[in-house]
């Protein structure tokens, strides 16, 4: 049986950030800006998810004029299930606030 990988960094931000998009698309170019990543890093991760069903693709129906269609991306509801449960890794993962750590417990 196959082990469930935890996804990289890089992909637990690509996944948030479209997370945080909803049902709005996205363009890869305006990821890419968003979170500080190259080009060669958030494409393969979008080409990925997509293989995996968790992201879907489309065309831009109507580029501006002078400009290609790109292709836009968004989740599907097992990528966004997928975005919540590396969230609430994320959470479970942080360290706890200081003032939580130093906090007396009573015994």
């Amino acid at each position: 049986m196959a082990r469930a990988r935890r996804p990289s960094p890089q992909t637990a931000a690509v996944l948030t950030a479209l997370a945080e998009a909803g049902a709005d698309w996205s363009h890869g170019y305006d990821l890419c800006r968003a979170l500080g990543l190259k080009a060669g890093t958030v494409y393969p991760i979008l080409i990925r998810l997509t293989e995996r069903g968790q992201v879907e693709t489309s065309w831009e129906v109507d580029p501006p004029r002078g400009r290609p269609a790109r292709h836009l991306y968004r989740l599907t509801t097992a990528g966004a299930e997928l975005a919540r449960s590396v969230a609430a890794s994320a959470r479970a993962a942080a360290p706890a606030p200081r003032a939580a750590r130093l906090a007396p417990t009573t015994t």
